[in-house]
């Protein structure tokens, strides 16, 4: 068996965007950081196992079941934004413009990785369209890559007969892009998504 400190690396390379440099710079931190600072890092680490869960709502990642976006009353339930993981519904939530529901996948389709419909949450998103739904619009909010347009295009094959109207985000360029330096994707989305002033 390797020795503790090899075996952190190896852990903590085993997080998405650690390489092997990045993993023994923080394995060396690790060990000379204040012990209680470590013992309160493992006992986050433990936390997160024993009680974060799925909402069984929405699918967001949460403690309490409802999770606090599907509890609030104040939201709008005639909207559902679908996004592929947590961390877009933060990046959504945190923007403040939007005040529907949401809706996590979990992920998009991807044949080549041997992602299919039945391992994202879409069964769980259409049990939410039943007789007392009021909802009246789906947001598809996945990434503008071939995965993400691939997942909106089946969601909406899969949501429009539900007599629900889907719509789709804008794509295009960022606030404060320079036109020269977008790619021709980028152009050809700013240009098809453009609104009247």
């Amino acid at each position: 068996m390797s020795d503790p400190l090899t075996r952190l690396v190896q852990r903590l390379g085993r997080l998405p965007g650690i390489g092997d440099k990045s993993a023994t710079r923080l394995a060396l931190h690790l060990v000379r950081a204040p012990e209680a600072h470590v013992r309160e890092l493992a006992a986050a680490l433990l936390d997160v196992v024993d009680k974060i869960r799925l909402c069984s709502i929405c699918a967001n990642l949460t403690e309490a079941d409802p999770c606090s976006v599907c509890a609030d009353p104040r939201r709008d339930d005639r909207t559902i934004c679908v996004v592929a993981n947590p961390s877009d519904l933060l990046a959504i939530d945190a923007a403040g413009g939007y005040q529907g529901r949401f809706h996590v996948l979990h992920g998009q389709l991807s044949p080549l990785e041997g992602i299919g419909p039945e391992d994202l949450r879409i069964d769980s998103l259409v049990r939410r369209f039943g007789p007392d739904s009021a909802v009246e619009e789906v947001i598809l909010a996945t990434s503008a890559s071939v995965e993400g347009e691939a997942t909106a295009m089946y969601l909406a094959r899969v949501l429009k007969p539900l007599g629900v109207r889907v719509s789709r985000i804008a794509s295009g360029l960022p606030v404060g892009g320079e036109l020269e330096y977008a790619d021709k994707a980028t152009i050809s989305r700013a240009l098809e998504g453009r609104s009247e002033l």
